[in-house]
């Protein structure tokens, strides 16, 4: 029976969406904002907890907990008036938790339950009468859509119909927005789950993960009919492989793929396809052997892939590669002897942001050219101990971010790429934590 993954994100302060919200959208918006301020209380008796931001003609749509209807749609369009309750889809205090959001042809799609057709595919076009459910693929229980995106003209993702006679588990569905045209691509694994995920468009063609029950977790690729869905390659033959992390740089699809365990296996290794089986290669064994190393972190910048790998001598540290074997290397062991865990990869003013820990600051905030030299810690934040920054963002010239100087806590700061202008935005909670994040 499949168990069901329900991702629900990180309690949000109130602060993060006034930022967002009033400077991003809506016709209210202010030139600039001298200090962070919250836009609306929306549970005056507990956590609002707004999370999920998405945009959509001009208003922000997300989650939130008023303490009335449970957690429900919400939208705004910056203004405190206009931040309110698109619809109570599961009525009462109950919660719908809506998740997921994407947008596609002018609505905002997502997963919610309304208390009777289960965990089902939603949309909305921002009024209360335009909040549908789009169709009850699993007749009464969870279908659980997952993995969207937008590829010809429909929006694709993985769903389970149900087991049984009529059923196919989780399969490749995609729909138009109406009811009939929402319809299984291919059942990949017939009489079973294929488990598809991490779905990308790539060359004219959607590409994902999958396992078709005979050859393990592979790469696949559709061009959306069931003809023309089938595996790109069978990267480790006769066993259960892996393939995750799929990202588009240039003309290329990088990915961590597993081609084994044994002689002459590479184990979770960085690799690459133009589409084909024969262009599906290996880039590098960066941890020489059958032990993996496990690319991750997938971050463009300036002619490079940046990543994080582990090649069994320096830990996890910052990678990069051109696609070529000799042009995949470390661009510094940061932390020598040890694990420096680099996270968090930003591009911001024609630099690598990221968090990491050297083992002398603890974790900070650094950035990198792609060189050796040009990989330094921009500010020791927490003099000593962890900063550890995270939930990056650009705005207006800055880069925000979530740390701790060890004296006020979690709060917002604000960086313009130098140690001097690296500063405390606001201290939110002058006795705790603000814990502003995404």
């Amino acid at each position: 029976m499949r168990i069901k993954k329900v991702f629900k994100s990180i309690v949000v302060g109130y602060m993060a969406l006034a930022v967002f919200a009033t400077c991003v959208v809506g016709p209210n918006c202010l030139a600039d904002v001298s200090e962070p301020e919250m836009l609306k209380n929306i549970n005056s008796e507990g956590n609002g907890s707004p999370g999920d931001f998405t945009a959509l003609n001009n208003e922000l749509y997300f989650d939130a907990d008023d303490g009335a209807h449970g957690e429900e749609l919400w939208k705004t369009d910056g203004t405190a008036g206009g931040t309110v309750l698109v619809k109570d889809i599961y009525s009462g205090e109950n919660s719908s938790e809506p998740r997921r959001f994407i947008v596609f042809n002018n609505a905002l799609y997502f997963a919610a339950d309304d208390g009777e057709n289960g965990l089902e595919l939603w949309k909305t076009d921002g009024t209360e009468e335009g909040t549908v459910l789009v169709k009850d693929i699993n007749g009464g229980e969870d279908s659980d859509p997952d993995y969207f995106a937008v590829f010809n003209n429909a929006l694709y993702f993985a769903a389970d119909d149900g087991d049984g006679e009529l059923g196919h588990g989780v399969e490749l569905w995609k729909t138009d927005g109406t009811e009939e045209g929402t319809v299984l691509v291919k059942d990949i694994n017939d009489g079973d789950d294929s488990w598809l995920s991490e779905l990308v468009v790539f060359d004219d063609a959607l590409y994902f993960s999958a396992d078709d029950g005979v050859n393990g977790y592979e790469l696949w690729r559709t061009d959306g009919t069931e003809e023309g869905t089938a595996m790109v390659k069978d990267i480790c033959v006769g066993a259960d492989g892996g393939v995750q992390n799929l990202v588009v740089w240039g003309d290329t699809l990088y990915f961590q793929g597993f081609d084994g365990d044994g002689d002459g296996a590479h184990g979770n290794e960085l690799w690459k396809t133009d589409g084909t089986e024969e262009g599906t290669v290996l880039v590098k064994d960066i941890r020489n052997g059958e032990a993996s190393s496990y690319p991750n972190n997938f971050t463009a910048l300036a002619g490079a892939l940046y990543f994080t790998a582990n090649d069994g001598v320096n830990d996890r540290e910052l990678w990069k590669t051109d696609g070529t074997e000799e042009g995949t290397t470390m661009v510094k062991d940061i932390k020598e002897g040890g694990d420096s865990a680099p996270s968090g990869f930003t591009v911001f003013n024609n630099a690598l942001y990221f968090s990491a820990d050297d083992g002398v600051n603890g974790t900070e905030l650094r950035k990198t050219d792609g060189t050796p030299a040009g990989t330094e810690l921009l500010k020791d934040i927490n003099g000593g101990g962890n900063s550890s920054p995270q939930y990056f963002t650009v705005f207006n010239n800055a880069l925000y971010f979530q740390a701790d100087d060890g004296a006020n806590g979690f709060e917002l700061w604000n960086t313009d790429g130098t140690s001097v202008g690296t500063v405390l935005v606001k201290d939110i909670d002058g006795s705790g934590n603000g814990s502003p994040s995404y």
